[in-house]
């Protein structure tokens, strides 16, 4: 029982929102937009519309990234929430160490650690590659010449290239963040101009008849021709594809510390950039299948390719250098999350304490970034492309489920009002079923589909609604599971498999049902989440479902991860924690005007 509470024990998301930072507050609207576009627009757009326009959907790649802005935008709009109930850095790490508790907030703060180290190093190493394939791999040969490495694990070669820009994006982290973003905005300002320019200038070479090739037409293994060559599933498996390129708005979150107004910036920000990513990849990958048919795409640089192949060979080499100028805003964006993350564990005793120390001139915690690009570049020039990416999505899916949980359970806990005779505002008649705010079966069974029409977040409501978001959850994991082996075995035919699906679905539904029923607590918001629980719970099926597709090799190297993570904590963080000795009961969040009230908190004996 002492270690479950110990597990469990939880920030105050008051004490959390007004402690104070020593971080500077220098980010506006702007820069959070120009992170999260810079972050997010770089390999995908260059590499991804190509990719999957030939090999799985056809010209429905464009719905495929339709889809899978749909996704992104659900686990968006729940860190949107986030970034304005919690505006302090960690990102998904803060926002579950208030709602859940220490041990899955160590857990999810060692995925991002996972997810930035590796997205990072994936594209510093793909910008490698991609200078190298201009320059006739000149520089391979000459890193070949100093450091081969054989080795299957490994990359074949040590890259000097990759290891010293990360370095160097790690220095200008360290030494000035409003300076650094300045950089960063420049880089993204560029970027989005070359995505501009193919868009414009590709659409006077655009030909609609490229959309509907007939079968005769195409090549055996490309399909059935037409708009939709591999059929409708082929675009839905190109959203999971396409879902990846949408990865690192999440960095948004994690400024909220040097934010100037974070309840207002953050969510907007985050909406803004995800909806500029969107039209960004929509444009290019219409543009690019009307440029050449879907079966003709090259896989590693489609638009500098589709260009020459028109004739447009100046558009080529601005498409190419603008992609340089794409990639570092994207490199920049991946790793300036990570020392935030390590700053926020650092700083709660999970990591060691110097990781957090924030430099006095600098104002950034500058031994943590300084460690973490240096780990970044290691990666980076140590390991291969392949093995890079294989790892990335895994620490982002996990976060993006946690965020959409935390929502949930955020929404539905116990209101201080309905516990507290002085500020209860409620009718006689849910006065009196509130009166006895213990949790047994009967209130349970009673209150499952809220048949006393109770109007304020009890213990009881609490409790009924976290049993139902923790099922879903459950029955998520089992009903992607069996969608993944009913896809496997889809032209056997399996009854079972159809009728095992169909129950849990429909169980699901009475959860969300049962979750509907529970009166929720939204105070104090200064941004909501629409269509709760209906929003959340499609996100956590989705992230769910997206994970039990990886294969083999990722899971057991995501293991492996875990288990280094779960080393540290229980030999390091369990007893270093700052929750270690705090004796502030978590009692009150907001006053009676919806205002935060943390005075209203007090101290155990």
């Amino acid at each position: 029982m002492k270690l479950w509470k110990t597990l469990s024990r939880r920030k105050s998301l008051t004490s959390l929102c007004t402690e104070e930072s020593q971080l500077g507050k220098v980010l506006s609207i702007l820069d959070l937009t120009a992170l999260g576009v810079g972050s997010t627009l770089g390999v995908g757009v260059y590499v991804l519309a190509g990719s999957v326009s030939k090999d799985v959907a056809g010209p429905g790649v464009v719905l495929s990234f339709l889809y899978a802005a749909i996704a992104s935008a659900f686990a968006g709009i729940c860190y949107a929430e986030f970034g304005a109930r919690v505006p302090k850095a960690g990102s998904a790490y803060a926002y579950s160490y208030v709602t859940i508790g220490e041990f899955v907030a160590f857990i999810i703060g060692w995925n991002l650690i996972m997810e930035y180290v590796i997205g990072g190093a994936s594209v510093a190493r793909g910008l490698s590659l991609y200078l190298d394939s201009l320059m006739d791999g000149q520089m391979e040969k000459y890193f070949r010449s100093i450091i081969s490495i054989e080795s299957e694990f490994l990359s074949e070669y040590f890259d000097l290239f990759a290891f010293t820009v990360c370095v160097i994006l790690g220095f200008s982290l360290a030494v000035g963040l409003k300076e650094s973003m300045i950089l960063n905005n420049f880089l993204t300002l560029v970027n989005i101009s070359v995505v501009l320019f193919v868009i414009i200038f590709g659409a006077f070479k655009a030909d609609i008849t490229n959309w509907k090739i007939p079968k005769a037409q195409v090549p055996e293994w490309a399909g059935e021709g037409g708009f939709l060559p591999y059929g409708i599933f082929g675009t839905i498996k190109g959203a999971a594809t396409c879902f990846y390129g949408y990865v690192g708005f999440d960095c948004i979150a994690t400024t909220g510390e040097e934010v100037k107004n974070p309840q207002r910036a953050i969510p907007l920000a985050i909406i803004i950039s995800l909806t500029i990513i969107f039209l960004a990849y929509f444009g290019v990958a219409s543009v690019l299948t009307m440029l050449l048919p879907y079966y003709l795409q090259d896989v590693n640089a489609p638009i500098p390719y589709a260009f020459s192949q028109v004739g447009w060979t100046y558009a080529q080499w601005t498409v190419a250098i603008g992609g340089t100028f794409g990639l570092f805003a994207s490199m920049y964006g991946g790793m300036y999350p990570l020392p935030r993350i390590i700053y926020a564990m650092s700083n709660d005793g999970l990591l060691f304490k110097s990781l957090g120390e924030v430099h006095k001139k600098y104002k950034t915690p500058f031994i943590g970034t300084i460690l973490s690009c240096v780990l970044t570049g290691i990666m980076a020039a140590a390991f291969q492309l392949k093995h890079l990416v294989d790892m990335m999505s895994m620490g982002t899916l996990v976060a993006y489920t946690i965020v959409a949980a935390c929502v949930l359970l955020l929404r539905y806990r116990e209101s201080n009002e309905a516990t507290d005779s002085r500020q209860s505002r409620v009718n006689e008649h849910t006065r009196l079923l509130t009166s006895n705010n213990e949790v047994t079966c009967c209130s349970v069974a009673k209150q499952l589909f809220n048949f006393g029409v109770v109007t304020e977040a009890t213990k009881v409501t609490s409790f009924v609604a976290s049993t139902q978001i923790v099922t879903f959850c459950i029955l998520s994991i089992v009903l992607s599971f069996c969608l993944v082996q009913w896809e496997m075995h889809l032209i056997e035919g399996s009854s079972q498999h159809i009728t095992m699906c169909l129950i849990l679905a429909s169980i699901m539904l009475v959860c969300l049902l049962s979750i509907c029923r529970q009166p929720s607590n939204t105070k104090g918001l200064s941004f909501k989440v629409p269509l709760v629980p209906i929003l959340p719970a499609l996100s956590i099926f989705l992230n769910i479902y997206l994970m039990m597709l990886m294969d083999n090799d990722t899971w057991i190297r995501f293991t492996v991860w875990m288990i280094v993570g779960l080393f540290i904590y229980f030999g390091y963080g369990i007893s270093n924690s700052v929750e270690k000795d705090s004796k502030v009961v978590r009692s009150v969040d907001y006053d009676s005007n919806g205002h935060w009230a943390p005075e209203n908190e007090h101290l155990v004996s």
